[in-house]
């Protein structure tokens, strides 16, 4: 890997800009393109027009720039069979095939999957009858159950119901109403366990499986894990209560298994395996699969990457990795998300973003998520709008940063700002909260 190398990344939020923020600092990588990128990503290389849906134009384009690594972000893309397509062609990408990514791309499967291979989580049952799944939640006990749609939802097609008209307009919602379009087809209702939650985000080549540090997003909208889920309102790693036995379990009871479990059903996964966990008094159970990074997981995790990011996808690519390739620096990292009013639900775009550049704090970096540069402006145009990432020594300095610096308030010309955004002020609290008790 003498040469320069080209890279294209797939997708457009903050996960996507912190992937090329990594990337950027590698020793091998001249030039990045992304696709479509955002208002951010524009500074770091070219961001082009295609959308990530769309596998034919992706592949014309990697053959006619000659990229010599593709990533993909999102989980729409791999579950389309993107990864299929471009190894038709030759072209290196990481990420798993269709076929694995049937882990998040289904639900059912993943639970099936995880039955046949021993791998723990939560009693299931699946459903293709409204009726049927009413009645076995109200055999199980409401307030005892999680609903969730089979497929693909944003992050949002997990209900926790507090009340039988709430349980009974969610599957309404999800397989009546298709709020989440196909994905609602099937409904899972499973056991509501209990416990912290963590991700656990892994390198592998389709042999050896390598975790980065643990790291804990937030999904509710509000503070407190109050409201509705979001896509993540942010996240920290690593994770003070995940013990260095709780890793070795997690290894050898789920990411081993996983992985040996798709080989022997002759299923070739490259690239990210993603277990979100739940640390119950029973051990770890496995509450969903993720076969891609983690927004906004992803942002805190390249902050913490000491390895190169190029080097590293290729060795997976190439069935060559070794756990001297994934290097942590010491310290910890927090993610923090701005988000336009109304997230959510429906959200206002197109107002411009205010004090970007004042930011002067150097530990700090700021991810762009749903922004558009127009002329000299940057403006909202999504759910999502930025991450606001600090490195630190441990997880309150961090938090700090942000909060005492650069999310100040009252807002004034040297905080960011934007009409009506919205942002938890609590991202770290478990972290936080462990620290304080030992």
């Amino acid at each position: 890997m003498s040469l320069k190398k080209t890279v294209l990344i797939i997708g457009s939020g903050g996960r996507e800009h912190a992937l090329g923020w990594k990337f950027a600092q590698s020793s091998f990588v001249e030039k990045i393109y992304f696709a479509p990128g955002n208002g951010g990503t524009g500074d770091i290389g070219d961001n082009v027009t295609i959308d990530v849906t769309d596998n034919d134009k992706l592949v014309i384009f990697a053959k006619e720039k000659r990229i010599d690594l593709t990533f993909v972000g999102p989980e729409i893309p791999l579950v389309n069979g993107i990864v299929d397509e471009f190894e038709k062609e030759g072209l290196k990408i990481f990420g798993p095939n269709k076929e694995g990514a049937q882990l998040e791309g289904s639900k059912v499967f993943a639970c099936d999957f995880m039955e046949r291979h021993g791998i723990p989580y939560p009693r299931s049952f699946t459903f293709m009858n409204p009726d049927e799944a009413k009645k076995k939640l109200k055999k199980i006990g409401v307030k005892k159950s999680v609903i969730k749609a089979n497929g693909l939802a944003a992050g949002k097609g997990v209900i926790l119901p507090e009340s039988e008209r709430h349980a009974f307009d969610a599957i309404d919602d999800i397989m009546n109403k298709k709020i989440f379009g196909t994905a609602g087809n099937k409904v899972i209702i499973q056991d509501r366990i209990e416990g912290p939650e963590v991700s656990i985000i892994a390198f592998t080549d389709g042999k050896t499986v390598i975790p980065l540090v643990p790291s804990q997003d937030h999904k509710r909208i509000f503070d407190n894990d109050k409201g509705p889920n979001t896509g993540g309102m942010g996240a920290y790693a690593p994770v003070p209560f995940i013990t260095s036995q709780d890793l070795k379990v997690i290894q050898k009871t789920i990411l081993e298994p996983t992985i040996q479990g798709l080989r022997q059903e002759k299923i070739i996964y490259k690239g990210v395996l993603y277990a979100g966990l739940m640390m119950t008094r029973n051990g770890p159970k496995v509450l969903e699969y993720n076969v891609r990074f983690g927004d906004p997981e992803t942002e805190p995790l390249m902050l913490l990457l000491d390895s190169d990011l190029y080097e590293l996808s290729m060795a997976c690519i190439n069935g060559n990795l070794k756990s001297d390739l994934v290097k942590t620096k010491p310290g910890a990292s927090v993610c923090v998300v701005i988000a336009a009013p109304g997230y959510p639900g429906s959200y206002k775009t197109g107002q411009t973003i205010n004090g970007l550049n004042n930011i002067n704090k150097s530990n700090v970096t700021i991810f762009h998520a749903g922004t558009k540069r127009e002329n000299n402006n940057i403006l909202t145009s999504g759910g999502r709008v930025l991450g606001i990432t600090s490195y630190s020594t441990n997880i309150q300095k961090a938090c700090d940063d942000i909060y005492n610096h650069v999310l100040q308030y009252p807002f004034n010309k040297k905080s960011i700002y934007f009409p009506g955004m919205h942002y938890r002020h609590d991202i770290g609290w478990q972290a936080l909260k462990y620290d304080k008790s030992n």
